[in-house]
């Protein structure tokens, strides 16, 4: 005699084994979609001078000018060059806070005040950390770039940044 309730069994199971793989075939697929999009540059992209004892270090950086490009920063990027960096401008000087969430890489935060100068650094973040990392003190600014760079270039608390952003000189034209 064959045993209904084992059929029924293995039948649900394999179908609830091919739900699963369905469904873990849609997030990967979207999880496919998704990291391409992240990783396109920002539409907006501008020259960006840091100021330290060593020399002034010309960068480009994409802005993040948009809640929605903030809040995707740099997430997902699996490299950035030395010259390269994101800056996330805010129009009132505020403590602001940043994590790592679905970032790849280690980056070297730069919390800036509204007159340019460098208020302090977290640097060589941990990838996919969720620490909350804060600015400790009103700032108007962050620039992410690779971490280490900051050591590299020799900057610190109390260098200068100069963008249009700030209340200094316009960057020097590439």
């Amino acid at each position: 005699m064959i045993d209904l309730r084992n059929m029924r069994g293995a039948a649900f199971g394999a179908a609830l084994l091919a739900v699963v793989a369905l469904g873990a075939a849609a997030v990967l697929s979207a999880g496919q979609k998704a990291v391409p999009e992240a990783t396109a540059p920002a539409a907006q992209e501008e020259r960006l001078e840091l100021i330290t004892a060593s020399g002034v270090h010309a960068l480009d950086v994409e802005i993040a000018a948009t809640p929605e490009k903030q809040a995707l920063g740099l997430m997902y990027r699996t490299s950035l060059a030395d010259t390269k960096g994101m800056l996330f401008p805010h129009e009132e000087p505020t403590e602001l806070s940043m994590w790592m969430r679905n970032t790849y890489i280690p980056l070297d935060m730069v919390f800036i005040r509204p007159d340019g100068t460098i208020h302090r650094i977290e640097a060589r973040t941990e990838p996919f950390s969720e620490r909350i990392i804060a600015s400790e003190g009103p700032v108007s600014a962050v620039l992410e770039i690779a971490g280490g760079a900051a050591e590299r270039m020799g900057l610190k608390p109390g260098d200068k940044v100069r963008h249009p952003l700030f209340a200094t000189e316009p960057p020097s034209k590439p």
